[in-house]
């Protein structure tokens, strides 16, 4: 493998890990979505796919729990899901590309480097679909979001939802996570031909020299 392959190889592994933990901190946080009223201005709303919580100016966060799943209205069932779903996926994807790395010494005796290769892209496409179930449900809640703070049958006066930073760090982890996977699938493209083992190119430079020093004994 070339220096070029093996760096966006590496590259496209951290840039993996980086954006699968950027995934798990948006499923975990609480600030998906939150709302300051002119009443209480010294508390604010925040609206998290476990968790609801209240904060005020002076430093303090009072947090509560969902009762009940099936209470949950079906955006949030519908967010919960697709997050999970998209953890499942990264993780089973930084599993399965780990071995395919070309400086990870495995899979030697199986197949050797077209099985690596194949791993690797697996791992890249299970990347990119990861990144693809993240960005839904944080773009869906962003649209519930725009559409109830511009409708104009809500008067002015009511409270409305706004982004929060649990959205924003959504959006830039399914980003990366489908930039990794297509960094893990290109690197596999730019390296065509199978390197040979040192021992192998010893081998047949020397084998070539015998052969060429016994042909003029024929002669």
């Amino acid at each position: 493998m070339d220096t070029c392959a093996c760096a966006l190889e590496l590259l496209g592994m951290l840039l993996y890990v980086g954006a699968w933990l950027c995934t798990l901190a948006t499923t975990l946080l609480p600030q998906w979505l939150t709302m300051s009223t002119a009443l209480l201005p010294v508390e604010s709303y925040e609206l998290g796919l476990w968790e609801t919580c209240v904060v005020q100016d002076v430093g303090g966060m009072e947090c509560r729990a969902y009762d009940s799943l099936l209470g949950l209205s079906s955006d949030l069932k519908l967010a919960r899901i697709l997050m999970c779903a998209s953890l499942a996926v990264g993780l089973l994807g930084i599993l399965v590309a780990i071995p395919g790395l070309y400086l990870i010494n495995s899979c030697k005796e199986h197949g050797g480097y077209r099985t690596k290769r194949t791993l690797t892209i697996i791992g890249g496409v299970l990347g990119v679909v990861s990144g693809l179930l993240c960005l839904i449900p944080v773009s869906y809640m962003a649209h519930i979001a725009v559409m109830h703070f511009f409708d104009d049958t809500v008067p002015d006066v009511v409270p409305r939802w706004e982004f929060g930073d649990a959205l924003f760090c959504g959006w830039a982890g399914g980003f990366l996570l489908i930039v990794a996977g297509f960094l893990l699938v290109t690197s596999c493209l730019c390296s065509q031909v199978e390197p040979q083992p040192v021992l192998q190119r010893r081998y047949q430079v020397m084998s070539t020299d015998v052969s060429f020093r016994k042909r003029p004994e024929y002669v």
